[in-house]
C-alpha cells in the first residue's frame, strides 16, 4: 500500500500456478492484509498462519495465493501496509519550522506505531530496502536533516542512529517479561523495588552508580527514558550542526 492509503494490486509473481477453471477468491487483497494485520495485533506473528487467515476471510486456504505467494511476502506486505498508515498520518508533522523539532514528532509517532505493534517493529527489521514505504519513512526523516548544516555523512549517521534507536528500543519493550518477573507474582512496580533493593545491597565502593541510581531505577518509566535517550541525540544533533537552543 502506499503512503495515500491505495491498495497495491500488483503481483510480484512469486505465487504457485493457478489451477486450471478455479475462480477467483471473492475477498480482496486489502481484505487479506486487513485481517492479517488484526491477526498480529491480537495474537502476535506465531499466530498468522494461511489457515487461520483464510478462516477469518471465510475461504480456503488456497484462495490466499491469490494474493501471495509465501508468509514472509505476506509479512512484508503488511508491514509496507501499517508503514503507509504511518506515512499517511504523520506527514503533517514534516512542515514544522524547526526541523529538529520534526524529527523528534516523527521518531515519537513511529515509536509509538512500534509498542502498539510489537511484530511491527521486528518485521521493520527485516527490511530489504525496497519496500517504498519504509524507504520514503527513512527518506522523510533525512529530509529534515538535510535542512541542517551538516556533511551527507553527518546526515546519514544522525538518521541512521535515531531511527536504529527507536527501533531497537521498541523491540526491545515489546519482548516478553523475564521468567522470574513472571513466577515472582509481582506487580511490575514491585519488581523494580526489589531489583533496586539489590543494587543498594551491592558494595558501593565497588559499585558506586548502581547505589546512586537505585532510587530512580525503582521508579524508572521506561518511556520516559526511551523520549531522554532520543532527547540526548538530538541535542547532539543541534550541537553538530550549530543551532542554537537558546
Amino acid at each position: 500500500m502506499t503512503a495515500d492509503r491505495s491498495p497495491q494490486t500488483e503481483r510480484p509473481g512469486r505465487a504457485p500456478a493457478r489451477p486450471s477453471g478455479r475462480r477467483r477468491a471473492s475477498h480482496s487483497l486489502e481484505a487479506v492484509l486487513g485481517e492479517a494485520i488484526a491477526i498480529l495485533d491480537e495474537s502476535g506473528e506465531p499466530a498468522l498462519t494461511f489457515r487461520a487467515l483464510a478462516a477469518r476471510l471465510g475461504g480456503g486456504v488456497a484462495s490466499i495465493y491469490w494474493y501471495v505467494g509465501s508468509r514472509d511476502e505476506l509479512l512484508e506486505r503488511v508491514t509496507e501496509e501499517v508503514m503507509g498508515r504511518v506515512l499517511a498520518d504523520t506527514e503533517p508533522l514534516a512542515h514544522g519550522p524547526d526541523p529538529v523539532a520534526n524529527v523528534r514528532a516523527l521518531a515519537l509517532a513511529l515509536f509509538d506505531e512500534f509498542v502498539r505493534r510489537p511484530w511491527f517493529g521486528q518485521f521493520m527489521l527485516r527490511n530489504n530496502g525496497l519496500q517504498p514505504n519504509s524507504m520514503a519513512m527513512f527518506d522523510r526523516v533525512g529530509q529534515q536533516v538535510m535542512q541542517l548544516d551538516l556533511t551527507p555523512k553527518q546526515r546519514f549517521h544522525a538518521v541512521s542512529s535515531i531511527i536504529s534507536y527507536v527501533v531497537g528500543v521498541a523491540v526491545d519493550l515489546a519482548q516478553p517479561p523475564p521468567p522470574e518477573f513472571l513466577e515472582s507474582g509481582l506487580a511490575p512496580s514491585e519488581f523494580l523495588a526489589m531489583y533496586a533493593d539489590r543494587w543498594r545491597a551491592l558494595d558501593p565502593e565497588v559499585y558506586p552508580f548502581a547505589h546512586q541510581i537505585a532510587d530512580e531505577f525503582a521508579v524508572h518509566d521506561d518511556l520516559e527514558v526511551f523520549r531522554s535517550g532520543l532527547d540526548l541525540l538530538l541535542a547532539g544533533l543541534r550541537l553538530q550542526a550549530g543551532v542554537d537552543t537558546s
